[in-house]
């Protein structure tokens, strides 16, 4: 069990909603599914609409998941993450702070999501 917190100026306060690790959810479908106003379009990774900033509260080593290739381009393309934090997600497990909301699965671990 994951606690998400959602932080947006379009809410009137934080809201924090529990995820199921493992279940295969985007971040996405998680905000959806607890209507969260998460912008979205395509939901599939192409246009970058729904990019959010991902923070573990969790102690120890980030879980995030690794940067689909989709991600890696559109949050480049959109100079959300540079070629070192490409390289830091794939050869350190250092996942970057911006992420897609469609593409990101959500771990076992706590994490704050501003939007």
């Amino acid at each position: 069990m994951a606690n998400v917190t959602f932080s947006s100026p379009k809410m009137k306060k934080d809201v924090t909603v529990y995820a199921i690790a493992g279940d295969r959810k985007t971040l996405l479908a998680t905000a959806q599914a607890n209507k969260i106003p998460v912008n979205f379009e395509c939901e599939n990774g192409e246009c970058g609409s729904c990019a959010v900033e991902v923070s573990v509260l969790s102690n120890g080593q980030p879980m995030g998941m690794h940067l689909t290739e989709k991600e890696k381009t559109v949050l480049r393309l959109a100079g959300k993450i540079g070629k070192t934090q490409i390289e830091d997600a794939e050869l350190k497990d250092i996942p970057p702070p911006w992420r897609l909301a469609c593409q990101y699965i959500v771990r076992d671990e706590d994490i704050l999501v501003k939007f």
